[in-house]
């Protein structure tokens, strides 16, 4: 956002921090209740006495949701606006936190797990077009990255409940946890203000630019209003099969084909699985199995921070590059070590730990982040809501067949066959980035789509 002269008008960026601080807020629930699956669903199949497919079908309720969420939660967002959007997203944590740990029968938890899955799909597809709407360019990458870093931190404290309550197997008390972020997260979106982007397209100019003006100076808003009117000029229906027109299409394919890719490489089978693959490497405790997994889960929270400092530095395509390629690396060498099993021993339990933290470590700081970040900044604003609803129905779509098929596949193709699908799948993600990922570092978002418009098949 650049005045005449090229200089940047001022931006108060303890509101903007502020923000994308409540946003992100919806990323820990987001995380604990995607994580909190991982240690609960070793007590849960003990007491419901479920099978493998019933496991499965169980770690999927939250995807199913996530997927319906996401559906509705694009137009809802388009429709009533991004805070209120956000409100209602909360309160079916609320009902969802509540219901879970009172479940008497495994299909009433199927029901708790499938609400807090479109609350998921609610926040995910909001809060990060919620926080590009409001950030400047300069440090929009961080803004966006601090809802994943949020998301790493609800997944390490749901592995972190996980073990507390282990020796207790108390996984009611697990779920029930999630309650008191969901209170808080409704607590704080209640004192932020409407997107200012939203409010114009509704034709509320006087609110949008007040708005404005708690962050920017009397300059920065003009600048920023004038850019919204001039994209805003190419008409654009604000449906679904406007996300098919030849203006949208560049973006829509770029989205759509990044986030089918992320959950192919493997990562949440781990994140869901964790406690698990540790037993197949020999740490036979649960409790110890669950504690491994909080170490990946902390490798994952720490890792974020380099790309928080880093994205709106060196680029998303350079950390692209290095993490996908260490991923690819990393699952490699874990299926070496599991075909080498009986070789190694005792030692296959540390080497797999070492490998699972390098791999989280790489996805951490790259492909976790970039993905919320780069499917904010490259749909027009008119369709900015749906489009990110598609690419996160994409990426729950992808999670729901991995997770949906990650047991049955260990037993299948065996544990070393499967972590070499999963590699050959980063690579295919490392080609993706190569031919078909924009660079957005540094630009402004009207920018960014207009560049997609003129590159759009």
């Amino acid at each position: 956002m650049n005045d005449a002269t090229g200089t940047r008008p001022y931006v108060n960026q303890a509101f903007v921090r502020r923000v994308s601080f409540i946003a992100g807020l919806g990323g820990i629930l987001y995380g604990f209740d995607m994580g909190v699956i991982a240690a609960a669903l070793v007590y849960v199949r003990e007491s419901f006495h479920l099978s493998t497919v019933m496991q499965e079908v169980l770690v999927i309720a939250v995807l199913i949701g996530v997927m319906i969420g996401a559906l509705i939660g694009g137009a809802v967002a388009d429709r009533i606006g991004r805070r209120k959007t956000l409100v209602w997203g909360a309160l079916l944590f609320i009902a969802g936190s509540i219901l879970a740990p009172l479940s008497p029968n495994v299909y009433v938890l199927f029901v708790a797990r499938a609400l807090l899955g479109i609350a998921v799909g609610f926040t995910s597809v909001t809060a990060p077009v919620y926080v590009s709407e409001l950030s400047p360019p300069q440090s929009r990458g961080m803004l966006i990255g601090l809802y994943q870093f949020a998301l790493t931190l609800g997944i390490a404290m749901a592995d972190l409940v996980g073990y507390w309550f282990a020796a207790s197997q108390g996984w009611r008390w697990m779920f029930a946890f999630g309650l008191l972020p969901a209170i808080f997260f409704l607590f704080m979106v209640l004192t932020v203000p409407e997107s200012p982007r939203w409010l114009f397209v509704q034709n509320r100019l006087a609110e949008a630019e007040s708005v404005l003006k708690t962050y920017t100076d009397e300059a920065g808003a003009r600048l920023l209003l004038e850019d919204i009117r001039v994209s805003l000029m190419t008409k654009m229906e604000r449906r679904w099969s406007a996300l098919w027109s030849p203006a949208v299409r560049g973006s829509l394919f770029i989205a759509l084909g990044f986030m089918l890719l992320i959950p192919a490489t493997g990562i949440n089978a781990v994140l869901y699985y964790g406690p698990q693959i540790f037993t197949l490497a020999g740490i036979n405790s649960n409790k110890s199995a669950i504690f491994a997994t909080f170490l990946v889960a902390i490798t994952n929270v720490l890792a974020t921070v380099i790309a928080l400092v880093l994205v709106d530095r060196a680029g998303r395509k350079p950390l692209l590059y290095v993490g996908v390629g260490g991923m690819t690396l990393s699952l490699f060498a874990l299926s070496v070590c599991f075909f080498r099993q009986a070789m190694l021993g005792h030692s296959l339990g540390i080497i797999a730990t070492a490998c699972l933290m390098f791999f989280i470590t790489c996805y951490a700081f790259s492909i976790g982040p970039i993905a919320w970040i780069l499917v904010s900044e490259v749909f027009p604003l008119r369709v900015r809501g749906r489009g990110v609803a598609a690419a996160t129905l994409a990426f729950g779509t992808s999670n729901f067949l991995v997770s949906l098929t990650f047991l049955s596949l260990l037993k299948a193709a065996g544990t070393s066959l499967t972590f070499v699908i999963y590699g050959t799948f980063c690579v295919l993600t490392l080609v993706f980035v190569r031919y078909v990922i924009p660079e957005t570092k540094g630009r402004e978002l009207e920018s960014i789509s207009a560049r997609q418009t003129v590159a759009a098949p």
